[in-house]
């Protein structure tokens, strides 16, 4: 039996690390993590094949704070990192990543991007009261892995 490797496209935040495993009807699937930083998946394709393969992450992370989204098409894992900070590159190596690893560009986010986030949201929602709701909303929606505006329809009700 043959093991391959899926594609694996990744994004980072300056706190979470997003890795999606692109693998229509995975099943048997595995993720585990340490907290130095090693990320381990396997999981078994539609014909039963074996895919798997373990990143060794720049940084150090927080393994019990990791989400999973497991979908029809891919596998979706929020990795908490331990200390906020952009990282240089997904893995420790200098090297070149391997060839299966891409970066994500639907979710990526550079750093003065996720400041202008940060403060347009805080500037829109013009109180306290109201930046806390938005920030709330702000998290639930990072754990699809993408970032949302205020919901300018509850804006207006408020």
């Amino acid at each position: 039996m043959c093991i391959r490797n899926p594609e694996v496209l990744w994004a980072q935040r300056s706190d979470k690390v997003y890795v999606t495993v692109a693998l229509p009807d995975a099943k048997d699937i595995s993720i585990k993590s340490e907290p130095h930083g090693l990320f381990i998946f396997s999981a078994k394709g539609r014909n039963n094949e074996s895919f798997d393969f373990s990143l060794e992450l720049y940084g150090p992370i927080v393994p019990e704070s990791n989400k999973s989204n497991f979908g029809l098409r891919n596998i979706l894992c929020v990795i908490q990192k331990k200390e906020e900070g952009w990282w240089p590159r997904l893995v420790k190596s200098d090297g070149k990543p391997a060839p299966y690893i891409k970066v994500d560009w639907n979710k990526w986010c550079d750093e003065d991007e996720e400041e202008a986030i940060n403060t347009d949201t805080l500037a829109f929602s013009g109180d306290q009261e109201n930046t806390k709701k938005y920030e709330a909303d702000d998290e639930s929606s990072e754990d699809e892995g993408l970032l949302y505006l205020p919901d300018l329809q509850n804006a207006r009700d408020d």
